[in-house]
């Protein structure tokens, strides 16, 4: 990745600010967002021209311990239970999306993980590690942040984990 911090011709976003802040750098990926789509990560993978395993969506679920973050693959189904485990909790079911757009700032379909109005508890899956870069969702629709997924999860404050179903 030929990093570079956030540029002006890119959105200015919670999340890129959190990264430029925080001295991280990514590379911000602006694309067309259709209306009507509701598979976003599938469309991000689509419109970006990368495979969908290197694209990552930011799922929020609740557990008896409280809200929390999974990153997992577009390409994979996330494990709500192996999440609950990473997470100290017995078990985890998604989030309403109304309280996760109030919890994050973000709408759905544009969660970032990074820049929460909210810092939740995140675990990123481990199969981020397998690549150099990987892309999240920049803080809106038709809008993704390409980063190296050690600096995704400090930028986060989180720990890695397997949460996914293949």
């Amino acid at each position: 990745m030929a990093a570079r911090k956030g540029k002006a011709a890119s959105p200015s976003t919670a999340a890129t600010l959190a990264l430029v802040a925080a001295g991280i750098d990514f590379v911000p990926h602006v694309y067309e967002h259709r209306a009507g789509s509701t598979d976003f990560g599938a469309e991000a993978a689509r419109e970006l021209g990368v495979e969908q395993g290197r694209v990552f969506k930011t799922l929020l679920v609740e557990t008896d311990a409280g809200l929390g973050v999974g990153v997992v693959s577009v390409a994979d189904q996330l494990d709500l239970k192996a999440l609950a485990a990473e997470l100290g909790a017995k078990k985890a079911s998604m989030a309403d999306p109304a309280v996760a757009e109030r919890k994050t700032g973000y709408v759905v379909g544009g969660i970032s993980p990074v820049g929460q109005k909210t810092r939740l508890a995140t675990v990123v899956d481990e199969s981020a590690l397998g690549y150099e870069t990987v892309f999240v969702s920049g803080g809106r629709r038709g809008f993704d942040l390409e980063i190296a997924p050690a600096d995704l999860v400090r930028a986060v404050g989180g720990t890695t984990g397997v949460i996914r179903r293949g």
